[in-house]
């Protein structure tokens, strides 16, 4: 998102950082991070201590991380991408075949989420009928991956899920992890939209509240609440709610103290 600086007259580019629980956490909240650039630290200094597994795509800035103990978790979608820009382009039939496996995959999550399966049936499902998939479109990559030319586009989408094959199919061992990240990319949709709208931040100070804002808004939407409804019960009761328990004004905690006004 655009941002004005101090002293210049024109905008220079920062960067919101978007960071969400998947969709089986009962919990559902998202947390937008401001930040001046897209390095790596940005992340490592939002995350801190934590150690636990983070889904998401290749961008190298989050390898620092993995070296310090955080589970990567590969985001299925990404790699799926891949072929799907090939066959769109290109009308391969290498991809056609790709997405094909890709597909089975995906067939696999929705009947999970059809089945209304717990996070165990979920991995028992997957190790029964997603693994073997896994299984195969693995080794059809590597098989296809000699038979067309190095270096081309092709070649590039198989190489970009072979070598993150491993954290690709992690999802396979855990019914809590998600196949993909589209679940938090799809809360970077507003932030896309609303910027033609807002045109630019303020300052470095405006873009960190505004990310405030935003973060407690979309997780209101994200746990059935209206927004504006749980800000202004929010805002009324927070001059009278002792720091102990703050917590409980957050939008996957809040229950409505009396008749909300509208």
């Amino acid at each position: 998102m655009p941002m004005l600086k101090p002293g210049l007259k024109q905008t220079h580019r920062s960067y919101l950082w978007a960071y969400g629980t998947t969709a089986f956490d009962t919990d559902q909240m998202v947390v937008y991070d401001f930040a001046e650039g897209r390095s790596g630290q940005h992340a490592r200094s939002f995350l801190g201590s934590w150690k636990g597994s983070l889904v998401c795509d290749d961008y190298q800035g989050y390898d620092a991380l993995f070296r310090d103990g955080v589970t990567e978790v590969g985001c299925m979608a990404h790699a799926r991408r891949k072929f799907h820009a090939l066959h769109e382009n290109l009308r391969s039939e290498i991809a056609a075949e790709a997405l094909e496996l890709f597909g089975a995959l995906y067939g696999v999550e929705r009947e999970a989420q059809e089945s209304g399966l717990d996070a165990e049936g979920r991995r028992e499902l997957r190790a029964r009928k997603a693994r073997p998939v896994a299984e195969a479109l693995h080794a059809w990559l590597e098989r296809q991956l000699t038979q067309v030319p190095e270096g081309s586009a092709t070649a590039k989408a198989i190489l970009y899920s072979l070598r993150r094959w491993t954290a690709l199919t992690r999802y396979l061992d855990s019914g809590a992890l998600p196949i993909d990240n589209n679940w938090v990319e799809n809360r970077i949709r507003p932030i896309a939209l609303g910027r033609n709208n807002w045109l630019f931040a303020g300052s470095p100070r405006a873009g960190r509240r505004a990310a405030v804002i935003m973060s407690l808004t979309q997780s209101a939407r994200l746990n059935g609440h209206d927004p504006y409804a749980y800000l202004r019960d929010v805002l009324e009761r927070l001059p009278l709610t002792p720091e102990h328990r703050l917590e409980e004004l957050l939008p996957h905690c809040w229950k409505p103290n009396g008749p909300l006004l509208h």
